[in-house]
């Protein structure tokens, strides 16, 4: 397990406090829920079950039998009632009780959720009890579960997303890399924590790509259409629309000329990924020039995904037919430095929000985002309680900082009608020596390369 600290020490905190309670525990496989719970539980009396996808009467058939095994009793009868008064904590301590993927129980059942808020009620069982709800089903788990919870909802202790790590996870991970080669990690795998531990940190960038993602041997092989598959129907759709948004799609109108499918159809498609956390609306932070900014974008949210569509998935054929050295020298290097350059603006945003938690900035940060401009962006907007600004420019792929990005930024600071009280410059090389001159003076502005 690694950056998981947090939802462990609220785990521990639920089991810690009187009377029961339930928590929904939901995110993607491979964020690892299951082992943060197995974790959880290594030091507690604990009940687990895994539910399969099968029908209502197997799967009951299915627990009450692993309840009898656990508990060492027979069962009268097959309902979740008489299940949940088998429980048993044996010293009096709160027992943990974890339903993984309870979804396939509660999509063919409506008896079960009526009989985890019995249970929670101790109308089944006497002691002290924590229910962990656990689905990798983050679609259903936000969109279908508020109705079938229904006024039991209001039973429920807490509803918790495993979200991806942050970078900072990922540099704890990384020891041995250097500040730019965990970078260039993030801006491929993102903060899914079972990619991070599948990385081989004593290879360099193209070893892993080459071995990891491009060879057919390599865990992240064909990963990101596996992950589209496994939630969603018609891949070819999906796809199409994928491979459009990576090169560089990114309006509806753009995607309807690029892949043939109706406008209608497309819009249906992209609510499915945004549901899925695959694709996600960018929004303009919001400023006086609004009638400058672009609208209706959309983009590929998730890291690896965006990497596979943009690099791989055009070039399939060449992929089979050429060593994994070869396609990356003709295909990746030259692009991915550019293609890194959203990331970077990521890692600086994360970067201002600890330094905002250390009170380590002129303003204290309410709300922060990026401008896309019909004629420019400007990379981060930070903005506290008085609408005063802290404008940032980050440049990731460019041997040095200019004073003509500079130029760039009050051009697309003036579409956007914005001013600033502060700027924060960060590069990830250097800065040219006319620029540094030039905001020598100026306490306004902060530099930041990075180290």
């Amino acid at each position: 397990m690694t950056g998981r600290e947090a939802e462990s020490q609220y785990l521990e905190q639920l089991y810690h406090q009187e009377g029961n309670q339930i928590l929904v525990l939901y995110g993607r496989r491979d964020n690892q829920g299951r082992e943060l719970v197995q974790e959880f539980c290594q030091d507690k009396k604990y009940f687990y079950y895994c539910a399969p996808e099968v029908s209502a009467k197997a799967q009951k058939t299915r627990m009450g039998r692993e309840i009898a095994e656990c508990y060492q009793v027979s069962m009268t009868e097959e309902n979740y009632d008489t299940y949940f008064k088998r429980f048993k904590s044996k010293d009096g301590t709160k027992l943990v009780v974890v339903i993984d993927e309870f979804q396939h129980i509660v999509k063919k059942d409506e008896d079960f959720l009526a009989s985890i808020i019995k249970l929670r009620d101790k109308k089944l069982y006497p002691g002290p009890v924590l229910i962990l709800l656990c689905s990798s089903d983050v679609s259903w788990t936000e969109q279908e579960l508020p109705e079938a919870l229904g006024k039991g909802a209001k039973k429920i202790s807490g509803i918790t997303k495993l979200h991806e790590l942050k970078f900072a996870d990922l540099v704890r991970s990384f020891p041995d890399y250097t500040l730019r080669q965990k970078v260039k990690v993030y801006g491929i795998i993102g903060g899914v924590p079972e990619y991070i531990c599948r990385w081989d940190t004593s290879k360099d960038i193209k070893y892993n790509i080459c071995t990891k993602i491009l060879s057919k041997e390599g865990y992240f092989h064909n990963r990101a259409e596996e992950l589209i598959r496994s939630q969603l129907r018609e891949l070819t759709v999906y796809n199409t629309i994928l491979e459009a948004m990576a090169s560089g799609k990114r309006k509806l109108n753009e995607l309807f000329q690029e892949t043939g499918f109706s406008r209608a159809k497309i819009s249906v498609y992209l609510k499915n990924l945004m549901a899925f956390d695959v694709v996600e609306k960018v929004y303009s932070f919001e400023t006086g020039g609004w009638e400058n900014a672009q609208k209706g974008l959309y983009q590929i949210k998730d890291t690896f995904v965006n990497f596979w569509f943009k690099f791989v998935y055009p070039h399939l054929s060449e992929l089979y037919r050429i060593k994994p050295e070869q396609f990356y020298d003709k295909y990746i290097a030259e692009e991915l430095e550019i293609y890194l350059n959203r990331y970077f603006i990521k890692v600086c945003m994360e970067h201002l929000e600890y330094l905002n938690h250390e009170h380590k900035l002129p303003l204290e940060i309410h709300k922060m985002g990026t401008w896309v401009g019909k004629k420019g962006t400007i990379d981060i907007i930070a903005q506290n309680s008085i609408r005063q600004n802290l404008i940032c420019l980050c440049n990731w792929s460019e041997p040095e900082m200019t004073f003509d990005m500079c130029l760039k930024l009050f051009a697309s600071m003036e579409q956007a009608k914005v001013t600033a009280n502060y700027y924060c410059l960060f590069t990830a090389r250097g800065f040219e020596e006319k620029l540094i001159k030039m905001v020598s003076k100026d306490e306004r502005i902060l530099l930041m390369d990075m180290e």
